[in-house]
């Protein structure tokens, strides 16, 4: 007999769970790394419903590519992007990407665009539809400094997009 627990076992969602953060070098290449390492992360959630985990996977490889392509992650100074996962309830799931902070070559940065743009505008626009992709799929998202100081500004971006788990996963009754 066996004492040994089998570690493929699913975990039900529970409040404050945490995998294990993941750290990326800043090369788009890395993306499907990105996407692969937490669709392997999101297996391990009981009950995880395919569509949420497939939504989670897309909107945290947009994140990946928007910290390579417009942060100091993506500059040639073997820049790095964190990816982070937790439950903040039982109920809600946050992925999470850090970057290294603004660019510094004025030429390529840019101000991160209002996504309040006409329907011609989005028509014409070659980019910027990924934050609207994350906007769209998310229960909720948003941005942040790593650090909350006003001397700390530009060291880095938090980028976050939460989803809630259907009431079946989180066990608690349906009405």
């Amino acid at each position: 007999m066996a004492i040994v627990p089998n570690i493929h076992t699913p975990t039900p969602p529970f409040t404050g769970h945490r995998w294990p953060s993941r750290l990326y070098p800043d090369e788009l290449a890395q993306t499907r790394w990105v996407r692969a390492d937490l669709a392997a992360d999101l297996h391990r959630l009981a009950g995880l419903p395919d569509e949420t985990a497939e939504n989670l996977v897309l909107c945290a490889s947009e994140m990946f590519a928007n910290a390579v392509d417009h942060s100091r992650s993506g500059e040639d100074v073997e820049g790095q992007v964190v990816r982070t996962l937790h439950m903040p309830t039982a109920a809600t799931l946050q992925v999470a990407t850090v970057d290294d902070g603004q660019r510094t070559d004025t030429a390529e940065f840019q101000t991160p665009q209002s996504l309040q743009h006409t329907v011609e505008e989005w028509e014409q626009a070659e980019r910027g539809r990924g934050l609207l992709l994350i906007g769209y799929l998310a229960t909720r998202w948003g941005t942040r400094s790593v650090l909350d100081f006003p001397f700390c500004q530009g060291l880095g971006t938090v980028t976050w997009a939460e989803f809630t788990l259907p009431k079946a996963t989180t066990g608690e009754a349906t009405r």
